[in-house]
C-alpha cells in the first residue's frame, strides 16, 4: 500500500500545473486630447483596436502574462478618445514542457485576462464620456498560430538569404 501511495505522489509532483494567482489591472490609460468640442461631433467615429500578450518569468513556476488593448476612436484625423488597458495576471505553469509554455501563455492565459480588459474597457470609455465599445471575442488561439507562421516565414526567408 505504501509503494502505491509513493507512485500517486511521484505522479502528483510531475503533473502539470497551471493556475492563477492574481489578476490586476497594471496600466490604465484614457485620453480624450480634443475635449469638449469631439462630445459636439454627430458621426460616427472609426474604431481601431489593437492587441497585444506578453509574459514574463518572476519565479520560478510563476508567470506575469499581460494582455494589452489599445481602442482609438477618431473622426478622420482627429482622435476622440485612446484608452489602453494593461491587464495583467500572475500565473503560476509548472511541470509544462518548454515547447508548449508560450502556447499557454499567449492563448490561455490572454483568454483569462481577455473579459477583464474588455470590462476596463468599456467603463474606461463610458467614464471619458462616450458610448461603450464591446469588444467582440478573439479568437487567441488563431492570432497565435498566425504570428507564429510568419515567424517561421521570416526565418525561412532568412535562412535562404
Amino acid at each position: 500500500m505504501e509503494e502505491n501511495e509513493q507512485n500517486v505522489a511521484e505522479q502528483t509532483a510531475e503533473a502539470p500545473v497551471f493556475g492563477i494567482e492574481k489578476l490586476y489591472v497594471r496600466d490604465l490609460s484614457v485620453e480624450v486630447p480634443n475635449a469638449p468640442e469631439v462630445f459636439l461631433e454627430q458621426e460616427s467615429p472609426q474604431i481601431e483596436i489593437g492587441l497585444n500578450t506578453s509574459g514574463r518569468g518572476v519565479a520560478d513556476g510563476v508567470f506575469e502574462v499581460v494582455l494589452t488593448v489599445t481602442v482609438t476612436a477618431k473622426l478622420g484625423e482627429k482622435t476622440l478618445f485612446l484608452v489602453e488597458v494593461g491587464q495583467a495576471g500572475v500565473f503560476r505553469i509548472q511541470n509544462v514542457p518548454e515547447e508548449q509554455l508560450e502556447a499557454l501563455i499567449m492563448v490561455a492565459c490572454a483568454n483569462i485576462l481577455f473579459p477583464y480588459a474588455r470590462e476596463a474597457v468599456a467603463d474606461s470609455v463610458t467614464r471619458a464620456g462616450f458610448q461603450p465599445i464591446v469588444l467582440q471575442p478573439v479568437n487567441f488561439e488563431a492570432m497565435y498560430m498566425q504570428r507564429l507562421q510568419e515567424s517561421q516565414a521570416v526565418e525561412g526567408s532568412n535562412a535562404l538569404q
